[in-house]
């Protein structure tokens, strides 16, 4: 027997589509966990069992739509993200929605629920995400409904699901892979979870058929008359901008020319976020976002604020000697917006590091995102206890007679003071001001890491901390008008 290609994979998941009207509903299970991500060994538990549970919920799913008569289309389970979204793309027509089922791996054993992403500043994503969370947790009440979320809070400032399909995509996170009544949950009532999502997914797919603007034949049957978007309005740097922009499934975009203008490189906007209307090329606005421009939206006016000029020098967030910009307050604020109950035990903990920061010239704003990626917003876990007072992951020597992984110390400050200078050993030849308490700074190499970037490779292996730090970093920036 001839062994079964990718190729013929593909064509058999598209014999799922049937021809219809209304639309189409892609699934896709599982490709985008763990988005441009490093899990390391610590945290590689039920990565395998999780994807077979996503796809047993899946197929149930699919299951159930087909029932009631929607036309559903699912990549092959070995192509990755790209490939997804490649897929999708090339067969997605105007009155489609995209929908990514996934786990969420999360540090903290204690969380659970469910939650769905969108693509950010876009109000009628949003709502339609909400949708989705309602309709499931309505059938399962059991489940803890985190609701819907800007695809900002992912680790990279972005979710490309969300992004990069050409039709309105949301990436839904169904448990906390971590939690074990989470995975029981799933597990014993699955058929509900099916039956709610899909009640979540014809309300969409109902929706989208009638705000979508589609081709539509006119009275002559050789002709087509145009797909008509929105005219809106573009605010940069205060000025109105003499061309508009359009509104396309409730995302705007911009004319490609202005991106030019503004002095960034088209070619750092992926493709799928471009659109060629009425002879003219448009970029998806919140592309932008990615090259240190503020985006934001007026729905009173239908206007499109972009800014360049900030108050900071956006060419210097990445340097880790500096001074930072946001304020104790500031830091509070966003603190307790990622972690409510957290300024019980850590009320003081922005002061400490703007403070300590302050004695050695670093950059309080890239060692405090720093920390709040490396503890999870203060959740700890990944073997560091919250008693350890070890706010970065800072390794012990090889000698330490403690029992713990991991460095620890008497208290926050002195936790504080240790991840200050193990940044200033990477990033500075100075000397310190204070006795060393980092246990590791005279190993170090000084100077060997003064930008952000630098540190991939020596303070983690995760390819991408520095980029996680800065979409930290811009979401700190943002949160406190800064940015």
């Amino acid at each position: 027997m001839r062994k079964q290609t990718k190729a013929d994979r593909l064509a058999k998941t598209f014999l799922l589509i049937a021809d219809r009207d209304m639309g189409k509903i892609f699934i896709s299970a599982g490709h985008g966990g763990f988005e441009d991500s490093f899990r390391d060994r610590s945290e590689m538990t039920g990565g395998a069992m999780g994807n077979a549970e996503l796809v047993a919920t899946r197929d149930l799913l699919i299951a159930e739509l087909r029932s009631r008569g929607i036309a559903i289309a699912a990549p092959s389970d070995d192509l990755n993200l790209d490939e997804v979204i490649a897929w999708i793309n090339a067969r997605a027509t105007n009155q489609d929605v995209a929908l990514s089922l996934d786990l969420y791996m999360a540090s903290a054993t204690e969380l659970r629920g469910t939650s769905a992403y969108y693509i950010t500043n876009n109000a009628l994503r949003k709502r339609q995400a909400e949708i989705l969370t309602n309709s499931l947790t309505k059938r399962v009440p059991e489940i803890i409904n985190r609701g819907a979320k800007s695809d900002t809070i992912a680790s990279m400032g972005s979710l490309s699901f969300c992004r990069q399909i050409s039709v309105p995509s949301i990436l839904m996170e169904l448990v906390f892979a971590n939690s074990s009544q989470d995975r029981l949950l799933m597990q014993t009532r699955r058929r509900d979870y099916a039956i709610g999502i899909a009640d979540g997914l014809q309300a969409w797919l109902n929706e989208t058929a009638t705000t979508i603007p589609v081709f539509t034949p006119s009275n002559r049957p050789d002709t087509i008359k145009p797909v008509t978007y929105p005219e809106i309005n573009i605010n940069l740097n205060g000025q109105s901008y003499e061309e508009k922009g359009i509104l396309v499934s409730g995302n705007v975009f911009v004319p490609a020319d202005l991106v030019d203008r503004l002095g960034f490189e088209l070619n750092q906007i992926p493709l799928s976020c471009r659109l060629r209307y009425q002879s003219i090329v448009y970029v998806q606005a919140i592309a932008l976002r990615e090259l240190n421009t503020s985006v934001s939206w007026d729905s009173t006016t239908r206007t499109l604020h972009l800014k360049t000029i900030f108050k900071v020098f956006a060419g210097q967030i990445d340097r880790i000697m500096g001074v930072g910009n946001a304020s104790e307050v500031q830091l509070l604020m966003f603190l307790k917006n990622n972690h409510e109950s957290v300024l019980t035990n850590y009320g003081d903990l922005p002061h400490l590091y703007r403070e300590e920061s302050e004695i050695e010239g670093v950059n309080h704003d890239i060692a405090f995102c720093q920390m709040c990626i490396e503890t999870s917003f203060l959740r700890f876990g990944r073997d560091i206890e919250a008693e350890q007072h070890n706010f970065a992951s800072l390794g012990a020597i090889a000698n330490s007679k403690t029992n713990t992984l991991g460095a620890s110390f008497p208290d926050q400050r002195t936790g504080v003071r240790a991840h200050i200078q193990h940044l200033k050993a990477y990033a500075s030849n100075a000397p310190l001001f204070q006795p060393v308490v980092a246990p590791r700074f005279h190993l170090v190499s000084r100077g060997i890491a003064p930008v952000l970037h630098q540190l991939t490779g020596r303070w983690t292996i995760d390819p991408l901390c520095d980029r996680k730090i800065l979409a930290l970093i811009r979401r700190l920036y943002e949160s406190a008008g800064i940015f």
